[in-house]
């Protein structure tokens, strides 16, 4: 048996036995993580999600926390005041060992789901709320998404006063789990370059200062 999963953007054709390497999950060596995104499972009868399979779960153990091949990137500028920058850069991983494909029954599997390290949710078992069942999401009205919306945003603060950060990039943040000026007060180099990666903003967080402007915001 084999399935099609998805984590951290990516998809991947995986069966029992496999050993992978994925965008770093919030989970140790040992441990058992439980993938819910599964988008096709195939076996004596091939099944495709729309666009996911109801029920299905890929499970696997975590060998180690590792690191990707470095990667330079050199940066030169022809200007009056010319500037160059050299930057390496080595991926965050995890590596796993595919232990188990269910066509059914994930919810029920006691297995907690895989999470991404930097997603800022806390893991939990069962499934995630994207493989949630097609009859609860449709039962929601629309009006009553709509009302829950800017709920999801009380207690937070306004990103966009920091330098550089519009509404779409706001979005992008509250995504990556940052809702707050004290997060990112709180940012080690090792954050820095990672959100800097996530967001496709590499060197500016620095050059904006959005640290030190998080700090002054953040004691207001």
């Amino acid at each position: 048996m084999f399935a099609v999963m998805k984590t951290g953007g990516k998809q991947y054709r995986v069966q029992s036995g496999d050993m992978l390497r994925v965008e770093k999950l919030a989970a140790d060596a040992g441990e058992k993580v439980q993938f819910n995104d599964v988008l096709m499972v195939g076996g004596d009868q091939v099944v495709v999600g729309a666009p996911l399979v109801d029920g299905a779960a890929v499970q696997a153990e975590v060998v180690d926390q590792i690191k990707g091949e470095k990667v330079i990137n050199f940066v030169k500028r022809r200007r009056k005041h010319s500037s160059k920058r050299t930057v390496g850069h080595r991926q965050k991983l995890t590596l796993l060992r595919v232990t188990d494909i269910l066509d059914s029954g994930a919810d029920t599997s006691g297995v907690k789901a895989a999470v991404g390290a930097g997603s800022g949710v806390a893991s939990a078992a069962g499934p995630t709320a994207s493989a949630a069942p097609k009859a609860e999401k449709s039962a929601a009205p629309k009006a009553q998404k709509k009302a829950a919306a800017p709920q999801a945003a009380a207690g937070s603060d306004d990103l966009k006063l920091l330098s550089g950060v519009g509404p779409a990039l706001e979005k992008k943040l509250h995504e990556a789990g940052v809702t707050s000026f004290a997060q990112i007060a709180a940012w080690t180099d090792a954050d820095v370059e990672e959100f800097g990666e996530k967001l496709s903003f590499k060197g500016r967080i620095e050059r904006e200062g959005w640290i030190e402007q998080a700090k002054e915001l953040a004691s207001k």
